[in-house]
């Protein structure tokens, strides 16, 4: 975990970083916001940036956006009063976290980030044998693809596989390569010069760089444009890469682990990705079972999440009685494990009493009731293949609270695909629910 303080580091602040280190994170220092982008453009990377409530908030998170440098950001402040608290929010923190330090609330905000959103919970047969299989390719420097559904925990996986590396030591950078727009993947992976194009205000190194030494996941890496998955072979062959509006290679050393829903054969047949990319990607391939697969292991899945979700809202951690196991093991998961998450967090808040039962797992069955003894279902006839295809991706977004990415793992497009969508949408007149963007992985 890299944590990122920007404000005087005296008092109060001071003492916040010494529990952050405390807690295992590197902690790195700058006085104020330009200093801040001088490191993170330099490739020094960050999962969370704390900032003294005393700095202009608003602005750092303006030129966080407009140079596309994707990190979270809370306010801290000693002595500020509620309306100090709502302006920060309003500026575009995420979080606001009071000083003097609460060690137990400091920990909570960095296990948010990064250790529990990231664990890897299994007990079943077929995730004990992948898992194997993930630690004993991990010494190794070959690269690595994930495959599987969306939601099973491909990117837990793969940090797992950095945690047992040589490599552990160094930086782990994820790349979500169907969230970032086609036009900003190439200068987010390979880093651009001052001037290269407009917006591009200083010098930013890429990920490639940022992660040299360590690992480079590349998530989804199916969404790639196909123009760039020759720069990103070039990369890899020759353990170099150009920087937007550089005039010289620029040598880096990591291992790639590389992550797709999609079956990476079939996009090669289908001229979608290059042969010779994947290739040189599968030296290694391990393949996550679905949920569904792997049933014994959604009572421990829902156990973990329903106390985490518990903690988070500040409750006490309810019990799930055997109604409300035998309802989720019983469903499909065309989710996976990203749904079970989703659905034990609404149990928690919709469960009455000390235990969650039947009633607060609120599963929204999308297959048809109106199925016939003829397969026909009767409310499909007369309809258009768009117009279903609509009311599907409108009934996953109530379903996922207006969670954008877990709607897009549970139907399995890329999460630029289902924006495509919703802008259409929204330019047909529809009403849509009110969204937000999820956490990847």
């Amino acid at each position: 975990m890299r944590l990122l303080i920007i404000g005087a580091m005296d008092g109060q602040i001071g003492a916040a970083a010494r529990i952050a280190r405390g807690r295992g994170a590197r902690v790195t220092h700058c006085v104020d916001a330009e200093s801040a982008l001088e490191n993170l453009r330099a490739g020094k990377g960050a999962d969370l940036i704390m900032m003294d409530v005393r700095q202009d908030i608003k602005r750092m998170v303006e030129r966080l956006h407009e140079e596309h440098i994707f990190v979270p950001l809370i306010a801290c402040g000693a002595n500020a009063s509620k309306e100090d608290a709502v302006a920060a929010i309003n500026a575009g923190a995420k979080e606001y976290v009071p000083l003097p330090p609460d060690e137990a609330l400091i920990a909570a905000v960095l296990e948010a980030v990064t250790e529990e959103h990231h664990a890897l919970l299994y007990r079943s047969a077929a995730m004990t044998k992948v898992a194997k299989m993930a630690e004993q390719v991990a010494p190794s420097d070959a690269h690595v693809l994930i495959g599987g559904e969306s939601g099973t925990g491909k990117e837990a996986l793969a940090r797992l596989i950095h945690r047992k590396s040589k490599r552990a030591n160094q930086p782990f950078i994820s790349v979500n390569c169907a969230a970032i727009p086609e036009t900003l993947l190439e200068s987010e992976l390979f880093g651009h010069e001052k001037g290269a194009f407009t917006g591009a205000v200083a010098r930013r190194l890429g990920k490639f760089e940022e992660a040299s030494g360590g690992t480079l996941l590349l998530d989804e890496v199916s969404e790639m444009d196909i123009r760039l998955q020759a720069k990103l072979l070039r990369a890899i062959q020759e353990k170099e890469i150009d920087r937007l509006g550089g005039n010289k290679p620029v040598k880096v050393d990591l291992r790639i682990i590389a992550t797709s829903n999609r079956n990476l054969r079939d996009e090669v047949k289908a001229g979608k990705f290059r042969e010779d990319l994947f290739f040189r990607l599968n030296v290694i391939t391990l393949a996550l079972p679905p949920l569904r697969e792997r049933k014994e292991d959604i009572p421990l899945l829902a156990v973990h999440f329903g106390e985490k979700y518990a903690r988070a809202n500040g409750m006490k951690p309810k019990s799930i009685d055997d109604s409300a196991l035998k309802r989720l093991e019983t469903h499909a998961w065309p989710g996976n494990v990203r749904e079970l998450e989703n659905i034990m967090h609404r149990a928690v808040l919709m469960a009455e009493g000390d235990a969650i039962t039947a009633d607060a797992i609120l599963i929204e069955e999308i297959a048809s009731q109106n199925a016939v003894a003829g397969g026909a279902a009767v409310g499909f006839v007369g309809r258009t293949v768009a117009s279903m295809e609509q009311d599907l991706i409108i009934q996953t977004l109530l379903h996922c609270l207006g969670n954008r990415t877990q709607a897009a793992n549970i139907l399995g497009i890329s999460l630029r695909t289902l924006r495509n969508k919703l802008k259409q949408y929204t330019e047909e007149g529809v009403v849509l629910p009110q969204m937000r963007d999820g956490e990847r992985g």
